[in-house]
């Protein structure tokens, strides 16, 4: 029996579309100085939910959980479209690409995923979800906060997200970042 936790999410990758234009908006940051982290291009995904630390003998029990309500769940037409941050423009800690399109739908499955996981001991966070995808994070106290502006202001063709698949994935926490490994994928109607 092992007591080994691994800390795990779901999430629905995202195009490649993304990657290059993640590229175009870097450019659009002003750091002022300001140490902004970008996220790496292959971890860049839609999160629905971080469930946190799983001990390694429930993953199957988790991830056959999760296949059950996936696997009657339709998939959703969305799009990634807009920019944005967390939690105020003046001291940003995270920028983000927005999610539109079919909204309920998503808002549904994540429900229900959170309802179905709940029993299992990994409750629903208390606050809002809110459908996004990390660009960069930025860790405070600094000195210089960066002027996101343009960032905020950029324009880009939207982009389509296909919901046809969720991962399961594992994340590692290292020195130079996480490391992300997909445990099982589960696929909608």
């Amino acid at each position: 029996m092992s007591k080994r936790l691994l800390r795990t999410f779901l999430s629905i990758p995202v195009p490649n579309e993304v990657h290059s234009l993640m590229d175009k908006l870097q450019n659009t940051v002003n750091t002022n100085g300001a140490i902004v982290n970008w996220i790496r291009k292959g971890n860049i995904h839609l999160t629905l939910k971080f469930i946190g630390d799983v001990p390694e003998d429930d993953v199957d029990m988790v991830s056959n959980t999760i296949k059950n309500i996936i696997s009657s769940s339709k998939s959703v037409q969305l799009q990634i479209s807009g920019t944005g941050c967390f939690p105020k423009k003046t001291r940003p800690r995270i920028l983000w690409l927005g999610i539109n399109g079919d909204l309920t739908p998503l808002q549904d499955l994540v429900n229900n995923i959170n309802d179905a996981l709940n029993p299992l001991g990994y409750p629903k966070e208390n606050k809002e979800y809110v459908p996004h995808l990390t660009l960069a994070r930025i860790k405070y106290p600094q000195k210089n906060t960066p002027d996101i502006s343009s960032f905020l202001n950029a324009e880009y063709e939207p982009i389509k997200l296909q919901t046809n698949k969720i991962h399961f994935m594992r994340s590692e926490l290292f020195f130079k970042g996480s490391v992300y490994t997909i445990l099982d994928t589960h696929y909608l109607k």
